[in-house]
């Protein structure tokens, strides 16, 4: 499984890159209006409850703009901050904090947004079910989501496709269950077996095959107690679909392993945070 590697390079080139999207052609225009030297501090302040996440790369924006700018870390990543908390103190050049201070919020209302929603569904889940992500990302930006998974107490399933097998729908709609198993055991080659069923018709075809989880996608409840029971022998289990704040603690409550979230990743609302002059 790939792992998760948040370096400075990392960090400092998709920082920048950002950065240069939000000042190209002409650089910041408005913040250009005020005295090069009018020096301020500024708080950063949490506006709800949250899991806070992505310090550093609101750290590096600043460090970008101008390496003379004081950025004071008060809350660590992963810190569960109530409304109002302070999260960190900057001072510097006003006129440079301006020009940072969107993209450095960007950043980490984002990855606190992931990292607060994921929290809310483990500790539904309880301690014997992990909460997992997707590929349910936004392109070039997993590496991130799927840190913010990870500081809100997550599970990161694979993040690409090479990482395992994982025979879904769509690859048994397009050749045989049974089949597709036995050529993924084949070759597997010290890769896990990920292996998706949407009733348990499908379960019985291939128990007893070597393969390591068994995947009950958008199953009902009765169901999918009947599969956790018939598979956690000789299988990991997982559930997924339309899983809930609702309803993912009595999907908890099944025995199951694992439940993936897609919408930890693709449906979360940023954290509001603020700089205040």
């Amino acid at each position: 499984m790939s792992k998760i590697k948040l370096s400075k390079e990392f960090i400092h080139n998709t920082v920048k890159l950002a950065l240069n999207e939000d000042l190209y052609p002409s650089g910041d225009i408005t913040s250009g209006l005020i005295k090069k030297n009018k020096i301020v501090n500024v708080k950063l302040i949490s506006n709800q409850n949250a899991v806070i996440g992505g310090l550093l790369f609101m750290k590096q924006a600043f460090e970008l703009i101008d390496n003379k700018i004081k950025f004071i870390i008060k809350k660590k990543d992963g810190s569960k901050v109530k409304k109002g908390s302070l999260i960190a103190t900057i001072k510097g050049k006003a006129k440079n904090i301006l020009i940072a201070e969107r993209v450095g919020l960007n950043f980490l209302s984002h990855i606190s947004g992931i990292a607060t929603r994921t929290n809310q569904f483990v500790k539904l889940a309880g301690k014997k079910t992990k909460i997992c992500c997707t590929r349910k990302t936004i392109p070039n930006l997993r590496v991130i989501q799927k840190y913010a998974v990870k500081l809100g107490g997550g599970t990161n399933h694979r993040f690409n496709l090479s990482d395992e097998y994982l025979i879904k729908d769509n690859h048994i709609a397009s050749s045989d269950l049974k089949t597709l198993v036995l050529k993924a055991i084949k070759n597997k080659k010290g890769r896990k077996i990920t292996v998706e069923i949407d009733n348990l018709n499908q379960l019985k075809t291939i128990i007893g095959l070597k393969f390591n989880t068994v995947l009950f996608d958008n199953m009902n409840i009765k169901n999918l107690k009947m599969g956790v029971k018939i598979a956690k022998k000789n299988y990991e289990t997982e559930a997924s679909g339309n899983i809930n704040l609702k309803n993912v603690k009595s999907v908890a409550k099944t025995g199951v392993n694992r439940i993936s979230v897609g919408s930890i990743t693709h449906s979360i609302s940023a954290i509001d945070l603020k700089l205040e002059i």
